[in-house]
């Protein structure tokens, strides 16, 4: 345990506006409480190799201290679990939803068969803190007052790791994308309540308005039809090169011979009428419904923002109209994931099921 005697917040003067706050989180001088997510850990002389025969990223020979994104897919290739993967030589550790953790943690077990691997939750009472780059001054702060944590995750987001390719534009709107977990040692009482106020941290909803406008996908995006290719998870969690896992063969099939049905896109919305559309609202265009909120909020720069997930054929250039429950918001499209991706971007090619690795 590490107590909280004499530690002074992190976050002086939190403003509790969420543009200053945004910013000052940007800017390194203040950190997240990330307790929204949380870590599965897999031990065992087997975890990578097992690991990596059932997700979607090559994580077989994983260097400690190096981060992967990785996807667990249904029989027909629709996104259940989405999580940051490392390992510290040890342990792997994967970061996934907190309303996720259970399922896959079931989802887990369930596939351990004869393995040498043990699955289980991070220690109770476990701190998880989100900060902007590895050189944020509130970072090195708390370091310093809670020692080293236990693992880190540098989210890969939007780079296109080895192996993988990108469906959107470069450079990304996310290219300035810098956003790092620590997990610490087991607090005293309440790790959420620690946070905010023996260290200060502010919430961690400050990070979606973030997220969006960098166009990053996460479980809240997804529906039961989901594919990886629609939300360009292809960039950071799908290796094109490895041998099989549940759902491959779609992911090959939508990749090297069709398209994915949705795309996408990063609403710009009107501001004026100061109403910010919802998660699920519909999206309209010359009187059709073409699509659906997935998350929207006020980012300190760009204003109202939101992801949707659209019809693949809509026009790019359309402007669309978010059908809230204050009325008809207009809202211009950023590419996201291109209308053409998939068979016209088929190199790397994906070996079909039963192929050998490459």
């Amino acid at each position: 345990m590490v107590s909280t005697h004499g530690l002074s917040p992190v976050n002086h003067g939190a403003s509790g506006n969420p543009f200053t706050e945004q910013r000052d989180f940007l800017q390194g001088i203040a950190l997240l409480d990330a307790s929204a997510q949380v870590a599965v850990r897999v031990s065992g002389a087997d975890r990578l190799s097992w690991l990596n025969s059932l997700i979607s990223q090559d994580v077989l020979v994983l260097e400690p201290g190096t981060t992967r994104e990785g996807l667990i897919l249904d029989p027909k290739g629709h996104v259940e679990h989405a999580f940051l993967l490392t390992d510290d030589g040890e342990w792997a550790w994967l970061l996934t939803h907190r309303s996720h953790r259970e399922t896959l943690i079931a989802w887990l077990n369930s596939m351990r068969f004869r393995m040498d691997v043990e699955v289980s939750a991070e220690p109770e009472g476990s701190l998880l803190v989100a900060s902007w780059g590895p050189h944020s001054s509130a970072g090195e702060k708390i370091r310093h007052q809670l020692g080293d944590p236990m693992v880190i995750w540098e989210d890969p987001w939007p780079r296109i790791e080895p192996g993988s390719i990108g469906y959107g534009p470069e450079p990304h709107p996310g290219a300035e994308w810098a956003l790092r977990y620590e997990l610490f040692s087991p607090q005293q009482g309440d790790p959420a309540a620690f946070a905010r106020g023996s260290l200060g941290l502010r919430e961690g909803a400050v990070m979606d308005a973030l997220a969006i406008a960098s166009g990053r996908p996460m479980l809240a995006d997804i529906d039961d039809k989901a594919l990886p290719h629609e939300f360009d998870w292809l960039r950071t969690a799908v290796h094109l090169n490895k041998g099989c896992y549940r759902g491959q063969e779609t992911v090959a099939k939508v990749h090297n011979l069709g398209h994915p049905p949705r795309r996408f896109v990063l609403l710009h919305c009107d501001g004026s009428q100061s109403v910010l559309p919802q998660k699920g609202n519909v999206l309209r265009f010359e009187g059709r419904d073409v699509g659906v909120v997935t998350r929207a909020a006020w980012h300190w720069e760009l204003g109202p923002v939101a992801l949707a997930l659209v019809k693949r054929t809509v026009d790019p250039s359309a402007t669309l109209s978010i059908i809230t429950d204050e009325g008809e918001v207009s809202a211009n499209q950023e590419i996201l994931v291109s209308p053409d991706a998939g068979a016209s971007r088929r190199v790397p090619r994906i070996p079909r099921l039963g192929s050998a690795s490459a």
